[in-house]
C-alpha cells in the first residue's frame, strides 16, 4: 500500500484557516454575552427597642416600651410570686413598620 504524500505547506495554511475561525467564533460569543444586571441594594430596616416579659420557656408573656422599665420588671415580679416559674425581664428588638 502506498501512502499518500502529505505537504507541510498545505497542512500549515489548513491550521492556520481553522485557528482563524475559532478566533472569529470566540469574538462573536463574546459579543453576545449580556451584562449581569446589578442588584439593589437591600433597604435598611428600622427597629425599636421593647422591654420583653418572659417565662421560663422564654415565652414572651408582655412587651413595655422601652421607657416603661419599671413597670416590665414589676409584671415580671408579679408572675414570677407564689411558687410560679420565675419570668424575667429581657430587651426585645423589633422591625419598624413604614407607613
Amino acid at each position: 500500500m502506498a501512502r499518500k504524500v502529505v505537504s507541510r505547506k498545505a497542512k500549515a495554511a489548513e491550521a492556520e484557516a481553522a485557528e482563524k475561525q475559532a478566533a472569529a467564533k470566540k469574538k462573536a460569543a463574546k459579543k453576545t454575552t449580556k451584562r449581569k444586571s446589578k442588584k439593589k441594594a437591600a433597604a435598611e430596616v428600622r427597629m425599636k427597642l421593647y422591654w420583653g416579659v418572659f417565662s421560663q420557656n422564654l415565652k414572651r408573656v408582655a412587651v413595655f416600651e422601652f421607657d416603661q422599665k419599671k413597670e416590665a420588671d414589676k409584671r415580671a415580679t408579679e408572675l414570677s410570686k407564689g411558687g410560679k416559674s420565675p419570668h424575667f425581664v429581657q430587651k426585645v428588638k423589633e422591625e419598624v413598620k413604614p407607613e
